[in-house]
């Protein structure tokens, strides 16, 4: 599922660019740009810290489940 978060955000991003320098590119179009980086940024970033979240809870479910079997 994140590949596919990922993959929607930079062609979003690649559209909105496109779109943004139909007619030339100015101040507007630059900031507009860099907004949706930032964003696309944070969303992989958040992405990832729920995977690392995920395969952590993961791990402790299976420790607690082997401390369990030997009680």
């Amino acid at each position: 599922m994140d590949d596919a978060n990922r993959t929607y955000r930079e062609a979003e991003e690649t559209t909105k660019e496109a779109w943004r320098n139909r007619d030339g590119e100015d101040l507007a179009d630059k900031v507009g740009n860099l907004g949706d980086d930032i964003r696309k940024g944070l969303g992989n970033a958040g992405d990832e810290v729920r995977e690392g979240l995920d395969e952590a809870g993961d791990r402790t479910d299976d420790r607690v489940d082997d401390v369990a079997r030997r009680s």
